[in-house]
């Protein structure tokens, strides 16, 4: 990286926290999410596992406000986001990207990022230089100015990631980014999710089914299972996890 690339950067010395505190989220009779807990810093990765229908994907849109909590704390830095829209949570440090990709597909892979970048108050001239940057930091910086429809599927994931990154966050949620890669393309993103919360500074909350992927890449994981937390702690503490191995990874784990 250059270092203009390293000025831009967030300030690694200012570590960050985010902290949920007993969150819950209810739909009528459901308790999708069930008083979970749970907290990391700027610079680490905390994987977040769990059977479908445990209730990762919602914690991630209650968390990124998409949808409100129906009870509990969420913090950054000691600052309660709780019933913060979900605009004001990005401008003040959280980015997602989603399940199924969700790009502009008539618009070329840069203008994608200098959207991003736009959306937190820079001015597009600032935008187009910094998405250049981390476009290149991702190997896309030669697909630019395809449209973002056209590029491979691993690259539209890699542009998903680009576009979080971009909005220079404190902390970025990724729901299932290894969804629809093959093995090879997996190993690819477990080297570049490896890099991105020394380079950049940021937390990293990852929600995936990969457990080749997570166990690799995870030095810490949550499990959620019916909304609960059922276990917390390193890859070989999970996977030695009685409740775990029959709720969710099998006697095969």
């Amino acid at each position: 990286m250059s270092a203009s690339d390293v000025s831009s950067m967030p300030d690694s010395s200012q570590a960050s926290t985010f902290e949920v505190r007993n969150l819950k989220k209810h739909f009528a009779g459901l308790k999708a999410v069930d008083g979970v807990s749970f907290s990391v810093r700027t610079g680490e990765i905390l994987g977040l596992i769990g059977p479908n229908g445990s209730g990762k994907t919602t914690l991630v849109n209650v968390v990124t406000g998409l949808l409100p909590a129906t009870e509990g704390s969420i913090l950054l830095d000691g600052e309660d986001l709780t019933r913060r829209p979900a605009h004001d949570r990005a401008r003040k440090g959280l980015a997602r990207t989603f399940q199924t990709v969700r790009l502009f597909g008539q618009m070329t892979v840069l203008e994608n990022v200098e959207a991003a970048v736009v959306s937190t108050g820079h001015r597009r001239r600032h935008a187009a230089s910094q998405a250049m940057e981390v476009l290149a930091d991702l190997g896309l910086a030669d697909q630019a100015h395809r449209l973002a429809r056209e590029i491979p599927f691993g690259h539209q994931r890699k542009l998903e990631i680009a576009r979080a990154l971009a909005m220079r966050p404190k902390f970025v949620f990724l729901d299932e980014p290894a969804a629809g890669l093959n093995e090879q393309e997996s190993d690819e993103l477990d080297d570049l999710l490896r890099r991105i919360p020394g380079q950049y500074s940021v937390g990293l909350v990852v929600i995936e089914h990969d457990m080749r992927l997570m166990m690799n890449l995870c030095p810490r994981l949550h499990v959620l299972n019916y909304g609960k937390t059922i276990a917390e702690g390193t890859p070989d503490e999970v996977r030695s996890n009685h409740e775990v191995v029959t709720a969710y990874l099998g006697s095969r784990a």
